[in-house]
């Protein structure tokens, strides 16, 4: 065991002092330097979700009776008043018959009436008849005209009746659900809220929408318009694009997990895209190029640029000095950074903008071609340190 332990710290050794001479490096660096440059900053959200239709409509039979046929099945493209279904016409047709008859009864009624009102008004004016006989000459006229207008209306809604045994389109789309056959005898109680009996359900999937769950961690990063890119296991070699529509407002909790459902709209014009449907979607939150960028590890904050400093061998009386002056947005758009300035490291405010994580627009504070420091943190140096003066009190070299 202590053979490997030995080759094992001789190899890290010779790794160590593995240039020129053999000698130890007098001032090793635990930073790198980096030049501001012209950067792409792009930033996603990944999630999962499922195909859905964006409107469906749910066709009804306003009509009772036997269904003597149906023009679609599911999966079927129908054109709008396109004709999907005919109930038994007999019985409506019969009340059609009955009510027009029950009108032209009514229409000569009241010209009977009317005759009788303009003969009763002249012998009442020459005083041939008393008062009470002109006045049931005036009511069998209205009673005659109240009749006449209650028929009409019956006689239209028998023909409303009659026309809603004929169902159709109302929409151009495809049926996606079928729940009743060809001899089916259905009851359609129309008094009732959404009354009617469901013969189908239509939806136009020309354009489809997912609902994707999103951590509420990434949710507030997410706005209307971000464009989407989407997978389906059915089609991994082909990408679809989508924007995102909708953020609703209600989370959802499983296990413990918050998530925000985000609506995303799909362009879907060769209907490959199917409802029901698993989905992988990256949401595109940032993507633009930024003329200055650095590195996000080069920011510093009060906190943690006396340790940063040390690093670069920058004076505290400097640092203390350079934190006299308060600066506005600190820590929040205003940071620090370590910058060469040709004739060593020295401290500036910057402005930030954008960010991918991994690197941040310089707004103002620096200039282009600028360098910076990159620096780890200070406990990782001093380790590296002890280890390097381990390493040096337990071999010698000439």
């Amino acid at each position: 065991m202590n053979l490997y332990r030995n080759i094992f710290t001789l190899t890290l050794v010779l790794f160590i002092y593995s240039c020129g001479s053999g000698k130890p490096e007098e001032n090793t660096q635990y930073y790198k330097k980096q030049d501001t440059e012209t950067k792409k900053l792009e930033l996603s959200i990944e999630a999962s979700g499922v195909i859905e239709a964006i409107s469906s409509v749910e066709i009804k039979s306003k009509a009772s009776g036997e269904i003597l046929f149906l023009g679609a099945e599911v999966g079927d493209f129908i054109n709008k008043g396109f004709v999907l279904g005919q109930i038994d016409q007999r019985t409506p047709t019969n009340i059609l018959d009955q009510s027009k008859s029950d009108l032209d009864a009514a229409k000569v009624r009241l010209l009977n009436a009317e005759s009788q009102y303009e003969r009763g008004q002249e012998l009442h004016n020459n005083a041939s008849i008393s008062d009470k006989d002109f006045e049931d000459i005036q009511e069998n006229l209205a009673q005659a005209k109240s009749t006449l207008v209650r028929t009409e209306v019956t006689y239209e809604n028998a023909k409303i009746a009659l026309d809603d045994t004929v169902v159709r389109s109302p929409i151009n789309g495809t049926i996606i659900s079928r729940p009743v056959e060809v001899g089916q005898v259905i009851s359609s109680p129309t008094s009732a809220v959404g009354g009617g009996t469901l013969l189908m359900t239509m939806a136009d999937l020309s354009k489809v929408r997912v609902r994707a769950l999103v951590d509420e961690i990434d949710v507030g990063k997410i706005s209307i318009g971000q464009s989407v890119s989407i997978k389906v296991a059915a089609y991994r070699d082909k990408e679809f694009f989508g924007v995102v529509a909708k953020i609703e407002p209600l989370a959802r909790i499983e296990q413990n997990v918050t998530t925000f459902p985000v609506l995303i709209d799909i362009n879907n014009d060769d209907n490959l895209l199917l409802l029901g449907m698993n989905t992988d979607v990256v949401i595109e939150i940032l993507n633009k190029e930024v003329s200055m960028s650095v590195p996000s590890m080069t920011l510093r904050t009060r906190k943690d640029i006396y340790s940063a400093a040390s690093i670069v061998d920058i004076p505290v009386e400097t640092v203390d000095k350079f934190l006299e002056k308060k600066v506005q947005g600190e820590n929040f758009n205003k940071f620090i950074v370590i910058k060469d300035s040709g004739s060593g490291p020295s401290l500036a405010w910057v402005q930030i903008g954008l960010s991918d994580l991994s690197n941040v627009q310089i707004l103002n504070g620096l200039e282009p071609g600028d360098t910076v420091y990159i620096l780890p943190s200070k406990s990782l140096v001093d380790y590296q340190r002890q280890f390097r003066e381990r390493v040096e009190a337990s071999f010698s070299f000439g």
